[in-house]
Parts: C-alpha cells; structure tokens; sequence
C-alpha cells in the first residue's frame, strides 16, 4: 500500500507540473463551468418561475442536487476523464503493451496516472451551492458529513461503470462513442429523479444508476433518505468495482500486443 501511495504522488507530481505550464487553460476551464453553472441554473428557474416544484422538492433543495452534480462533475474532470478517455488511445496505438510490462496493477496505472486542475472550478461553484443554499435551508456540519459516503460510493460507481466501457476497447474500437454517450446520460442527475417519468427514473436508478451519483447524496443533505438506499448505494458501487477488475483481467485475454 505504501508503494502505491509513493508512486500515486510521482504520478500527480508529474501530471500536475505538465499542466500548469498552461495555466490560462484555468481561466477558460472557470469562465466554461460558470457558463455551464448559469445555464443549468436558468434552466431550473423556467420550472420554478411559474409556482411549479419537483414533487417534494423546493427551490433551494434542487439547487442542492445541481450542487452535487457540479461536484461530481469537477470530480469526474480532474480525475476520471484525464485517465478512462485515454484506454482508448492506449489499445489503439500499442502504448499498453508498456503499461502492461510495469511491475504494479495495470488498472491502478491506467486509472490514477494522470490528474487536471482544470476541474477545480466545478468543485468551488458545486461546494459553494450546496452550502449557500444549505444555510438557507439551516442544515447543520453533519448534515453535509452524511452525504459523503453516498456521494463516495457514488463516485466509485461512476468510475467503475466508465473503466468498464473503456476496457471494452480491446474489442471495439469506436466504444470511445459509447463514453460520450454515458456522459450524456449523466447529464439527468442534474434535476433530482422526481422530475422523470416513472418510466425514466426506473432507468435512471437500476440501469444507469444515475440516481446514486446525485440524488441520493442530496437526500442524505436533507435527512430524507432511508439507510436501506445507503447501503444499496454501498454494495452497488462494491460490486461495480469488482466487476470491472475482473472485466479488466478477462478483457485482456483477448488483448493482442501491438508486436503480435
């Protein structure tokens, strides 16, 4: 374990020194979140404005779980998207087959070697959300203790289901296609589930378990979830990050090195 966290902070210590030799890319990343930030936002208020509300949800309230989705999206930036969207890459040019020599866990490799500062912006805007309308809202410090370990469990989900379609590349070639569309999906969590159709938030709880990245968390904020969805949310992203090292080991079976 140790080995692992020395290696980690070289990995970051590196990508982190690559980085900010363009630091103006900081200050289109804040001015691109903000824009994103507001126009969520308006489009939130088109609901609100005419005396309408997500059944059980007020205005503060779902600015909370846009909140959380803000993080999780700076989240997903600064970590996910630097090192899953780059699988792709590595099968396609033969690069794995280096990663592969290495004597440490390829998974650990492909996951953890890159890190952007360029998600920063989101994790202030969402952070800066989900306590300003939280004090709205008078919740307290442990309020908001409650909602990280759905809000981890959540980020292990969204991590595992996204290692898992980027493995997949070893046979399709084009399954960079299929990540953008999951992001696209992503996007529901910006509204808290009650917003869907019946039909909509079946899909987005059991099938792409959009609800457990925001919704849930938000309602652990509020004290209105019960600890049996905690818990599911537990063994939903446990189980998801067994799986996808086991599709990993499997998928590279059928991994042809770029010199065979």
């Amino acid at each position: 374990m140790q080995r692992y966290l020395k290696i980690l902070t070289l990995f970051w210590q590196t990508a982190l020194a690559a980085e900010l030799e363009y630091r103006i890319n900081f200050l289109i990343s804040a001015i691109t979140s903000l824009g994103s930030l507001i126009g969520s936002i308006f489009s939130l208020s088109l609901f609100y404005r005419t005396g309408y509300s997500f059944e059980g949800w007020s205005w503060e309230e779902s600015l909370i779980v846009m909140g959380i989705f803000t993080i999780l999206q700076g989240i997903s930036t600064t970590f996910l998207v630097p090192n899953l969207n780059k699988i792709v890459t590595h099968v396609q040019d033969g690069t794995l087959d280096f990663i592969l020599l290495k004597p440490l866990s390829s998974q650990f490799w492909l996951s953890t070697r890159m890190i952007s500062p360029w998600g920063t912006p989101d994790l202030i805007f969402g952070v800066s959300i989900v306590v300003y309308e939280g004090s709205k809202l008078n919740l307290s410090i442990q309020d908001y203790l409650d909602s990280l370990l759905p809000l981890f469990f959540g980020i292990i989900s969204l991590y595992s289901i996204w290692f898992i379609l980027g493995a997949m590349s070893i046979w399709f070639v084009k399954i960079y296609n299929v990540t953008e569309v999951l992001r696209g999906l992503l996007e529901a969590g910006r509204y808290p589930m009650v917003a869907y159709p019946l039909a909509y938030r079946f899909f987005f709880t059991f099938i792409v378990p959009v609800a457990f990245l925001t919704t849930i968390p938000a309602e652990s904020i509020l004290n209105r979830t019960q600890i049996s969805w905690v818990i599911g949310s537990g063994f939903l992203a446990l189980g998801l990050l067994i799986i996808s090292a086991k599709f990993w080991r499997f998928a590279l079976k059928f991994y042809t090195s770029a010199s065979s």
